[in-house]
């Protein structure tokens, strides 16, 4: 496909589409308590999304490699799920849980993605540690998209906080570009080498979304094919933003 670089006008739209996305995963995140089920996040998060005129991004989304489409709105991972956890009546949230809550959006034509951990309830110190890490590290790898850097210095700046605290770093998924299709080049690993791999440029814009682990860096995939779970059972976490490539300052798309 190709890196897509985004024009003047798509930006304004990813703007929007970004703005809107932020403000309806804030809403469900505050909906997540104990007792609650899965399905109950995801029909609310559909609703949130038609009634201001958009699209789910996930919802009948078949992604390379797969045979059947996701049929949800919202992923969500719930514990040692990893990622694109389908949400079920069947599941539900209970105190001492963390969950994450995946959710993209298509405003006039193009797509934004966003992601948080929260917890369900009171939540052990060790799990509040690797939300707060997580979500650090994905701060970190925000400052480093800057044009003239490259993908390399995005992974390595989250990887050291992996590093720092001995989590897995979930190596086989990673960030992507993302607008005019859900995933685009180039590919952004939460691991890396300062230096390497493609160049930032302005118009670029990109998803960047770390993934760790209590344990190790290993996962599985579920015989639903798609929610990915930590090989050791452990509980993992997840953030993530859209990211817009600047000659300055990288801009958050998906912030309040």
């Amino acid at each position: 496909m190709g890196i897509i670089i985004k024009n003047t006008e798509e930006i304004e739209i990813l703007r929007e589409g970004g703005k809107r996305l932020a403000r309806i995963l804030d809403m469900v995140a505050k909906k997540v308590v104990p007792g609650i089920s899965a399905k109950e996040l995801d029909v609310y998060a559909e609703k949130l999304i038609r009634d201001g005129g958009d699209i789910p991004a996930f919802l009948n989304y078949t992604p390379g490699g797969h045979v059947k489409p996701y049929p949800a709105s919202l992923c969500v991972s719930v514990n040692n799920q990893v990622v694109h956890g389908i949400p079920t009546a069947k599941t539900i949230l209970k105190e001492g849980d963390i969950v994450s809550l995946d959710l993209g959006l298509k405003h006039k034509g193009l797509f934004t993605d966003h992601a948080v951990t929260v917890a369900v309830g009171k939540i052990s110190k060790k799990d509040q540690e690797l939300l707060q890490i997580t979500r650090e590290s994905l701060y970190a790898g925000i400052a480093e998209t800057r044009g003239g850097n490259r993908v390399g210095d995005i992974g390595a700046a989250i990887q050291e906080f992996a590093k720092a605290k001995k989590y897995g770093i979930v190596k086989i998924l990673s960030g992507h570009g993302v607008g005019k299709y859900i995933h685009e080049d180039p590919f952004v690993p939460n691991y890396g080498k300062r230096g390497t791999k493609e160049k930032l440029v302005p118009g670029m814009v990109i998803a960047i979304e770390p993934m760790f682990n209590l344990g190790t860096d290993e996962v599985v995939l579920d015989k639903d094919g798609y929610t990915f779970r930590t090989a050791d059972g452990l509980k993992s976490a997840h953030f993530e933003h859209t990211i817009l490539i600047t000659d300055g300052e990288p801009e958050i798309l998906t912030a309040l």
